[in-house]
């Protein structure tokens, strides 16, 4: 039996934001599990999670910690974004650090790169187009994202890819989750989503990420 290690990361706190789902999605996959998983071959899944600080300095060293304690094959980070209506996978990490609000350590950089000796950007290594097929299928709100913005969310994701082009064969991507809205009511003008349809995108994506490891295909991949 194949063993994998996937590494779910969030952000421990935003302000003013009382259910975070970059948290609790995480969280709950470890404890819930992934349901049946016998159509994706014999194979043994360990869910490991951390919270990370909303930091430019320390979210990425956290990371990394973990990833490299377990071994992981696959990482999927995930953030809050405030305006989102539904998922949203992000597609592109670029190199650039651009606040307009200081980080939990109170810092602000203004136009910098995150690594002056690396690439512009980073593509995904996630299968969108297989992910957004169950998405659909599932009746999850979801869009595909150009850029995960130039805040923290970025940097750990530029971060995470950098990593990631160096290894032999592991799968990492960036998932945006929207606040928490509990009406169960999607539509236009309306924002968020109950956390429960969050946690089956965030299955969703676990699947499908497995799936595409185990057997790769070009057909699952999208990135415009």
């Amino acid at each position: 039996m194949k063993q994998l290690n996937v590494v779910i990361c969030g952000f421990d706190h935003y302000d003013g934001v009382s259910v975070n789902p970059s948290y609790e999605v995480p969280k709950a996959l470890a404890d819930q599990g992934l349901g049946d998983i016998g159509a994706l071959g014999d194979v043994n899944v360990a869910i490991h999670t951390v919270g990370l600080p909303v930091s430019f300095a320390n979210a990425w060293p956290l990371l990394l910690e973990s990833i490299e304690a377990v071994h992981a094959d696959i990482i999927i980070a995930t953030g809050l974004k405030h305006a989102a209506r539904g998922v949203m996978l992000e597609r592109c990490a670029t190199n650039l650090m651009d606040a307009a609000k200081p980080d939990i350590d109170n810092m602000t950089p203004t136009r910098e790169p995150i690594d002056p000796d690396g690439p512009a950007a980073y593509w995904t290594r996630l299968p969108l187009r297989s992910i957004m097929r169950d998405f659909a299928r599932d009746g999850i709100p979801a869009t595909l994202s150009s850029d995960a913005g130039t805040f923290v969310c970025n940097s750990l994701f530029y971060n995470l890819l950098n990593w990631t082009s160096g290894q032999e064969r592991v799968l990492s991507g960036f998932v945006s989750f929207p606040q928490v809205s509990e009406t169960g009511v999607v539509g236009v003008g309306r924002r968020g989503l109950p956390l429960e349809r969050q946690i089956d995108a965030g299955r969703d994506v676990v699947r499908e990420t497995i799936g595409y490891y185990l057997k790769p295909s070009s057909s699952d991949i999208l990135i415009d």
